[in-house]
């Protein structure tokens, strides 16, 4: 054809049509800001000599620090979340820092064509900014990173982490449910539950240990971020478990994620493919239902929505040996004692 899109000449049909499919996807992808909230490096220092005097299109100084920060002298409100230590702690009840802010995330999406938010630090400050920031700025979404510590006895991770999955269960409350969360908890859990104790994926209730298993359409589910793995690796989910943990989250509600390293630079692409493709024809969603069958040692089984049968481990099952799994269903994915899908035809 005679079409030009930049510098590139395209000679066939076929690169036409894959084109037009690439800008189709790019047209309805989303793409998020990583907005850091809580804190801020300061650009001039006081006359005390404290890095407290911010420049740029927030140009605030130490009345937009909390007082309870003890390293920069700031002269605002105390606190509302936990301190971060290595930045200047930025006070959200002041309403010209509440008015700046709103403006400057309205001027990223307009600027710079942002469709969302990743919160980072969210303990840092109440839910309730957040809510005011989100309806101000009104994102496709919004995820909030509420990461702290699980329970742990004697240096082994504890089966109960209620408390751990209810704190990021009230700050998703305080935004009034206009953000979602990492479920932190799911991605604690699997680390252990991997190493056969499958146990740990079920609740007394019958329902899923993490976020997922309260508010699964708040939970973002994920295995690393650039925190916990790639070239800080604070901590790292277990390497040669990465296919059975994505075959658990890419399979169960909540919004799973896909880390960029996993797929572009540890061999995983075609299994994450494959994992996806069996979502998506099973139609699991961040609300489907799941019913657990089976959580032990030996392995994981579990219906997820209608249409969508699980097992992790080397558990020996297929789906014709539940009772209420009636039809017909048809193994999609078969890589042994890591993990089988099975799909309703």
């Amino acid at each position: 054809t005679d079409d030009y899109v930049g510098q590139a000449k395209l000679d066939t049909t076929a690169e036409l049509s894959q084109l037009e499919h690439k800008n189709d996807f790019v047209a309805r992808a989303k793409v998020l800001g990583d907005v850091v909230l809580n804190h801020r490096c300061a650009q001039k220092q006081s006359p005390n000599g404290v890095w407290n005097i911010f420049g740029g299109k927030l140009a605030w100084g130490p009345e937009a620090i909390v007082c309870d920060d003890p390293n920069f002298q700031g002269r605002g409100n105390p606190s509302t979340g936990d301190i971060f230590h290595a930045a200047p702690n930025v006070d959200h009840s002041q309403e010209f820092v509440r008015k700046d802010i709103k403006e400057w995330l309205n001027w990223l999406k307009s600027e710079f064509g942002f469709d969302g938010w990743r919160l980072d630090f969210v303990r840092g400050f109440s839910g309730g900014f957040v809510k005011e920031y989100i309806e101000a700025s009104n994102p496709a979404f919004a995820i909030g990173e509420y990461w702290d510590s699980l329970s742990y006895e004697g240096g082994n991770l504890c089966y109960n982490q209620d408390a751990h999955r209810q704190r990021i269960v009230n700050w998703i409350n305080a935004t009034g449910g206009t953000s979602s969360a990492f479920d932190v908890t799911t991605k604690g859990i699997l680390h252990s539950a991997v190493h056969n104790q499958y146990w740990r994926l079920i609740d007394p209730q019958g329902k899923p240990t993490g976020v997922m298993g309260w508010w699964p359409s708040r939970a973002v589910t994920f295995l690393e971020n650039h925190d916990t793995g790639s070239t800080q690796g604070h901590w790292p989910f277990p390497r040669d478990k990465l296919g059975q943990g994505y075959a658990y989250i890419l399979t169960h509600p909540g919004t799973p994620t896909v880390f960029y390293d996993h797929f572009y630079d540890f061999g995983l692409r075609d299994t994450i493919v494959e994992l996806i493709e069996a979502r998506r024809r099973a139609g699991v969603h961040c609300r489907s239902a799941v019913k657990i069958y089976h959580a032990n040692n030996d392995g994981y089984v579990a219906r997820v929505g209608e249409n969508l049968s699980i097992k992790l481990g080397h558990f020996d099952w297929n789906p014709s040996k539940e009772n209420d799994l009636d039809g017909t269903w048809q193994k999609f994915v078969d890589r042994g004692a890591d993990y089988q899908i099975w799909l309703r035809q």
